[in-house]
């Protein structure tokens, strides 16, 4: 092989030449580095010769009786090694590549969803993809959709629709929000509450750029409210119940963190609306063009599977 350098044709060194030469300086004996390579002592000897004539070097100090490196040699030894390294590494990502459901997967998944459904996620990648090594990360929904963009993250676990130009949302399942309240509220524990209520309700919410907080904001905005609730927040769904139980406003929480939540504190009700209940719609989201989008759309389609014990509408493969 030749490559052009300023009108100047050079040619390159094969990786057999350079595999012979890494041998060589391994090994410090034609006989053993042949052997240890499966090559002819002659062969190379031969490729070991033909990379000297590449580079324009001397590389090996030759004697009767034993073989040395030069200075020159020692220099490049290094380099031909971490050449066959890279070279090795190159072909381990391609099998990997070949192979689906190997290698490293990085998802990204926002706060609100994390603790409840990465149980489900987990379990089914360790049973159904053990060669998958999956690395979580728990970001806001701003910072997931960048990660993705840039491709420091594969794959997003997020509340959507996101409406962001090169991503493709893969629907997981639907479900709805559930009011919780203090123990002694007028709503807590009742069915078919009318989402005008919560024109009345001191409503606690998330901080700034939890999407969660967006949607409750959405919804109240649809039940007639004009106002932002903001006298009090909290950085997560825990704090924020937590808050609810101390008597300081009610909050309204996604169905499959309900039992997660609620279970920490015996002053807490749960009041369900009337249909159509206010939703939130899960999915995974992908970039457009992904080189693994055959797989992703395999592990959503499995992800639907194992989550419909959960109290979610699981969706179809095609719902938009």
């Amino acid at each position: 092989m030749t490559v052009g350098n300023g009108g100047t044709k050079r040619r390159l060194p094969s990786l057999a030449q350079l595999r012979a030469f890494a041998a060589v300086a391994e090994h410090l004996h034609f006989r053993d580095a042949a052997a240890a390579i499966g090559m002819s002592q002659p062969a190379l000897s031969g490729a070991v010769a033909a990379l000297e004539e590449t580079l324009g070097v001397t590389l090996l100090e030759r004697t009767t009786r034993k073989v040395l490196l030069s200075p020159a040699g020692e220099r490049l030894a290094v380099r031909a090694k971490a050449v066959l390294d890279e070279v090795g590494a190159l072909m381990e990502e391609a099998e990997a590549v070949r192979a689906p459901f190997t290698g490293v997967l990085r998802l990204g998944v926002i706060p609100t969803v994390a603790p409840y459904l990465l149980p489900t996620v987990l379990r089914l990648v360790h049973d159904r993809y053990p060669d998958l090594d999956l690395q979580v990360h728990e970001e806001q929904t701003a910072s997931l959709v960048d990660g993705l963009n840039t491709g420091r993250l594969d794959l997003l676990l997020l509340a959507v629709p996101l409406g962001v130009p090169g991503v493709i949302e893969l629907p997981l399942f639907d479900e709805d929000f559930v009011l919780v309240t203090p123990l002694d509220h007028r709503l807590g524990g009742r069915e078919g509450i009318p989402r005008e209520a919560l024109k009345e309700l001191n409503l606690l919410l998330l901080d700034e750029g939890h999407c969660l907080r967006d949607q409750a904001l959405d919804i109240c905005r649809e039940a007639g409210r004009e106002d932002a609730p903001v006298t009090t927040t909290a950085a997560g769904l825990s704090t924020l119940v937590q808050l609810v139980a101390g008597g300081l406003g009610v909050t309204l929480l996604p169905r499959t963190a309900v039992k997660v939540e609620t279970s920490r504190s015996n002053q807490l009700m749960t009041g369900s609306f009337a249909d159509p209940a206010p939703t939130r719609r899960i999915a995974l989201a992908m970039r457009t063009g992904a080189a693994r989008s055959a797989e992703y759309q395999e592990l959503a389609a499995a992800l639907r599977a194992a989550l419909r014990p959960l109290p979610v509408r699981v969706l179809d493969a095609g719902t938009a």
